[in-house]
C-alpha cells in the first residue's frame, strides 16, 4: 500500500512541474528582464554624469576626485554592507532601497563643490556594493531555478542571464549619454576644426601625451551652467523611475532560494563579514582577483582618461557622448552574444579574444595622434572597447558564480570590492600621471590577470565545482516531503 500512495505522490509531482514549468519560466525571465531594464534606466544617469566629470569639473580635479570618492567608499561598502543588508532585506528591496544613495550625486551637479561633490560621491560607494551583490545573487539563484525547469545546465543560463543583464546595463552608455549630447550640443555652431585649433598643439597635447589641462585649447572649454542643470534634472528623474520599477515589477527571490544554504543564511552581521573575507584564503578567489581589479581599472580609464585625453582635448567636451554611444551598443551586443558564442567555443577562445583585442587597443593608443578630423577612429577605438569590456563583464562575473557555489554574496561582494579597489587605484593616480604611462600600468595588469585566469582554467577548479555542485533548492514544495 505505501508503494502505491508512494507512486501516486511520484505521479501527482511530476504532473505539477509540468504544469508549473511553462509559466515559471516566463515569470523568471520577467524578473531578469524588469531589473535589466531598471538598471537601464538607472545608470542611464549616473553613467551620463560620470563621463562628464573629469571634463566638466576639471577645476582642482574635483570630477575624478570625487569618482574616486565613489569607488573608494565603495571598497568599504563591499566588506562590510552586501550580505549584511541582503540578509536583512532580501534582494530585491536591497536593489530598490539602494538606487536612492545615488540620487545626492547627481544632485550635488547643480552646485559642484567638494563639500558636495565629495559627500555625494561617498553616498554612492556606499549604496554601491549592496546594489551589485545583490544584483548578482539574484540572477545566480534564478539561474540555478531556471536550470531545475529546463535542459540546459545552470553554468550555460548563468552566463547567459548575465549577457542578458548586462546587454540592458551597457544600453545605458546609449541613452545617457545621448542625453547628455543632444543638451550640451542644442544650439551651438559647427566651426571648422582649422579654424579654431592648431594642429600641432593637439598633437602635443592630446592622446597619450596628455598631462593635464591646456588653456589654450578651446576644445576644453566649460559648457553654460544652465545645460548642466538641465542635464542633472532628467537624469534624477530617471533614477526614481528606475526604484519604482523594482519595487513594484520583481519577485522577491524567496520564491526562487528556498531549502538554498547561501553565505548569508542564518549568521550574524560578524559572521556574515567573515564570510566574505574567509573566501579570500580560497586559491580560486586568489587567482582571479587580478583581472577582476582589471576590469575596474579599464574602465575608469575610460570614463576618465579617454574621455578627457582624447575626445574632449582633440574633437571638444560635446563629442563625449556621442563616442560612449558608440561604446555602450558594441557593449550591450557582446553583452548578448558572449554567452552564445561561449556555448559554442567555451570560455578560453572567448577570454583570449578579448586579451589580444584589448592589448591591441592600448598598442594604438600609445601611437595614435587624435585630431578634430578623425572621428571614425574616435568610434572605432570606442566600439572595439566594449566588446572588450563587456567579455570581461559577463565572463568573470559567471566565472565568480560558478567557482563558489552557495557563496554568491560572498563571492560576488569580492567581486565588487577588488573591481573597486581598481577603479579607486586609477582615478587616484589619475591626476598626476600622463596618459601614456596609464595605459602601460593596464598593460601590465591584464598580463598578470590572463596569468591567474589561465592557472584556474589549467587546473580544471571550474569543471570540478560544476561536476560535484548541485542547486540544493526545490521550487515545489512537496518534492521535499517526496525526496525524503
Amino acid at each position: 500500500m505505501d508503494k502505491i500512495e508512494t507512486a501516486k505522490h511520484f505521479v501527482k509531482v511530476q504532473d505539477e512541474r509540468k504544469g508549473f514549468q511553462p509559466s515559471e519560466r516566463w515569470r523568471i525571465m520577467k524578473n531578469i528582464l524588469m531589473i535589466g531594464f531598471a538598471f537601464m534606466i538607472h545608470f542611464t544617469a549616473f553613467m551620463g554624469a560620470s563621463n562628464l566629470q573629469s571634463s566638466i569639473n576639471s577645476d582642482e580635479s574635483l570630477g575624478t576626485l570625487t569618482l574616486a570618492a565613489i569607488y573608494g567608499s565603495l571598497i568599504f561598502s563591499n566588506i562590510f554592507l552586501p550580505v549584511v543588508l541582503i540578509s536583512w532585506l532580501g534582494c530585491k528591496w536591497t536593489i530598490s532601497l539602494t538606487f536612492i544613495a545615488y540620487m545626492p550625486f547627481i544632485a550635488a551637479q547643480f552646485y559642484p563643490k567638494f563639500y558636495t561633490m565629495i559627500p555625494a560621491g561617498l553616498a554612492v560607494g556606499l549604496g554601491g556594493g549592496p546594489l551589485w551583490c545583490a544584483k548578482c545573487t539574484y540572477l545566480t539563484v534564478v539561474s540555478e531555478a531556471y536550470a531545475s525547469v529546463s535542459d540546459l545546465s545552470a553554468d550555460i543560463l548563468v552566463t547567459r542571464f548575465f549577457g542578458l543583464f548586462f546587454m540592458f546595463y551597457q544600453m545605458a552608455q546609449v541613452w545617457g549619454n545621448l542625453i547628455s549630447s543632444a543638451v550640451l550640443s542644442y544650439g551651438i555652431e559647427e566651426i571648422p576644426p582649422e579654424k579654431v585649433l592648431n594642429s600641432t598643439l593637439v598633437a602635443e597635447t592630446c592622446g597619450a601625451n596628455f598631462c593635464g589641462l591646456v588653456e589654450a585649447n578651446p576644445n576644453l572649454k566649460l559648457p553654460a551652467p544652465e545645460r548642466i542643470w538641465l542635464i542633472s534634472g532628467i537624469y534624477l528623474g530617471c533614477m526614481v523611475i528606475a526604484c519604482l520599477i523594482v519595487a513594484f515589477g520583481v519577485d522577491s527571490l524567496s520564491r526562487y532560494d528556498r531549502g538554498r544554504k547561501g553565505s548569508a543564511s542564518g549568521t550574524s552581521g560578524l559572521k556574515l563579514l567573515a564570510v566574505t573575507l574567509k573566501l579570500l584564503k580560497e586559491k580560486s578567489q586568489l587567482l582571479i582577483l587580478p583581472i577582476i581589479i582589471f576590469i575596474g581599472a579599464e574602465q575608469a580609464f575610460l570614463f576618465a582618461d579617454f574621455t578627457a585625453s582624447f575626445v574632449s582635448c582633440a574633437w571638444g567636451i560635446n563629442n563625449i557622448g556621442y563616442v560612449m554611444i558608440c561604446f555602450g551598443v558594441t557593449n550591450a551586443i557582446a553583452a548578448l552574444a558572449t554567452g552564445s558564442v561561449m556555448k559554442l567555443t567555451g570560455r578560453i577562445p572567448v577570454m583570449i579574444f578579448a586579451f589580444f583585442l584589448h592589448m591591441g587597443i592600448f598598442v594604438a593608443l600609445i601611437f595614435w595622434k587624435p585630431g578634430p578630423e578623425q572621428g571614425l577612429i574616435f568610434f572605432i577605438i570606442s566600439g572595439l572597447w566594449g566588446v572588450c569590456d563587456a567579455i570581461w563583464l559577463v565572463q568573470v562575473n559567471a566565472l565568480c558564480g560558478l567557482l563558489f557555489p552557495n557563496k554568491e554574496e560572498a563571492a560576488y561582494s569580492n567581486f565588487r570590492l577588488w573591481e573597486a579597489t581598481g577603479s579607486v587605484i586609477a582615478y587616484a593616480y589619475s591626476p598626476y600621471l600622463c596618459t601614456v604611462k596609464k595605459i602601460y600600468i593596464l598593460m601590465f595588469i591584464l598580463c598578470f590577470g590572463m596569468i591567474g585566469y589561465g592557472i584556474i582554467e589549467r587546473t580544471g577548479r571550474v569543471k570540478k565545482v560544476i561536476k560535484s555542485e548541485k542547486p540544493d533548492f526545490e521550487l515545489v514544495a512537496s518534492n521535499e516531503k517526496f525526496d525524503k
